[in-house]
């Protein structure tokens, strides 16, 4: 005899500007389709994330109760965001790609070792990553850095 499992929660993957959040795509369809109110994520959202650059992209996981509440967990910037903004890298209008075409030929940018370390840093504060070294994921950023045409420099 099996028992029925009961609702589950839903997680939601969005990637919203910092204090720019509204009803509109992406955010609007995604969370209309598990029945939120959007307005009320945008609203909770933007005050939570009033304190940052505006525009900065934040990935969110958004957790859907089976009664329609929900709640939110806001993380860091994406590596590769950081990097590019710290060497002053902004993609062209149209311009997809983010980068070199061709790492370890061709350089985009510079960041320094304290860039990478206040990126390390800014990381390290999310929960998930908490256990790492500091050393470590300096190491990754400077590897991902040399991945994208990111020149790391002393």
């Amino acid at each position: 005899m099996s028992k029925r499992a009961g609702p589950v929660d839903q997680m939601v993957k969005l990637v919203v500007g910092a204090g720019k959040a509204s009803p509109s795509p992406p955010v609007g369809p995604a969370l209309g389709s598990k029945g939120i109110k959007s307005m009320d994520f945008c609203k909770e959202f933007n005050a939570r994330t009033a304190h940052l650059v505006p525009g900065t992209p934040l990935p969110v996981r958004v957790i859907v109760r089976p009664d329609r509440t929900f709640y939110f967990d806001v993380r860091t910037p994406q590596t590769s965001w950081l990097l590019l903004h710290t060497a002053g890298v902004q993609p062209g209008k149209g311009d997809k790609r983010r980068g070199a075409q061709k790492p370890g030929k061709e350089v985009v940018g510079t960041v320094s070792l304290k860039h990478i370390y206040e990126i390390a840093k800014i990381k390290q504060s999310e929960q998930r990553l908490a256990g790492n070294s500091l050393e470590s994921l300096c190491r990754s950023i400077i590897y991902q850095a040399k991945s994208m045409g990111v020149d790391v420099v002393a």
